[in-house]
């Protein structure tokens, strides 16, 4: 089954597990149109000293309410990872956490890759 199949498929199931609502555009619609996409395909072997960012979520069974997360940076050649614990996925969280993780890394960083997650595609993170 193709994924486009898949999602025309689960696409009424999607809707009623949001409670009816649509997912609409936030405020960082015009800094996500920004920002370069890139694939893996695109890295072309990279050298050492760009990371990858993404969040693991340390909520259970339910993401409803309050919890810590990690913020996991990971070298793109070599594999070497570093996490920080987040309180919260704000901006000015965000922002600390990868200065901190900067400092763990035996060398220094030339750049961060993140997804299309809203902790990351905002004005002050992006600047």
């Amino acid at each position: 089954m193709s994924p486009a199949t898949m999602d025309r498929l689960l696409a009424e199931v999607r809707v009623v597990a949001r409670g009816g609502q649509r997912r609409r555009a936030g405020m960082s619609s015009a800094v996500r149109r920004s920002v370069p996409v890139r694939t893996f395909g695109d890295w072309n072997d990279p050298p050492p000293r760009y990371v990858e960012v993404d969040f693991a979520a340390h909520s259970g069974t339910s993401s409803s309410g309050s919890f810590v997360q990690t913020m996991v940076l990971t070298d793109i050649a070599t594999g070497w990872t570093e996490c920080v614990p987040v309180r919260t996925r704000d901006s000015g969280n965000v922002i600390v956490a990868i200065k901190q993780a900067r400092s763990f890394f035996p060398f220094p960083l030339l750049g961060v890759d993140f997804d299309n997650d809203s902790a990351f595609m905002n004005e002050f993170v992006v600047s």
